[in-house]
């Protein structure tokens, strides 16, 4: 498989792309932002509200999964081919620290990318730099299920 950092990327994909994954129904619902995406990385940010609290106070393991999951899948999206998008197999996590309150952060980063199968993994801290969670993401390739934003994916 050509990996991306193989090609150089267009930035106005990437550009198009953000656009198109902020604007989707299950980011603007929870809502959280994929702020950036790069070769190999991925930046996921949500800002505690309410409604993302579970019954004792706390942000629910669901929102940080989400996030980790997120970051992960938009990590290892980048080196591959244009017309190939991605399905989890599994997303294992660890909670570390319960947050109430402020924003999370999750950074992704693709540790290994192949034809079939790539893994990545994810850190999510608070605003204040804790670390919330860890996790890690085994993600299949979908040939022919890739985003058609109409320009290339790569230059």
């Amino acid at each position: 498989m050509q990996r991306a950092n193989d090609k150089r990327v267009n930035d106005e994909y990437i550009q198009a792309l953000l656009e198109l994954v902020n604007n989707s129904p299950f980011p603007m619902h929870l809502p959280f932002r994929l702020v950036s995406i790069g070769q190999d990385e991925a930046r996921v940010e949500l800002d505690v509200e309410q409604k993302h609290l579970q019954p004792l106070g706390t942000v629910h393991g669901g929102i940080v999964a989400t996030l980790i999951d997120t970051a992960t899948y938009w990590a290892a999206f980048l080196v591959l081919p244009e017309d190939t998008g991605l399905v989890n197999v599994d997303l294992k996590l660890n909670y570390l620290r319960p947050v109430s309150e402020g924003s999370l952060i999750a950074e992704g980063r693709c540790l290994r990318a192949g034809r079939t199968i790539s893994y990545a993994e994810a850190y999510v801290e608070s605003g204040d730099g804790r670390l919330i969670a860890h996790g890690s993401s085994t993600l299949m390739a979908l040939p022919g299920k890739g985003f058609d934003l109409g320009m290339a994916k790569f230059l």
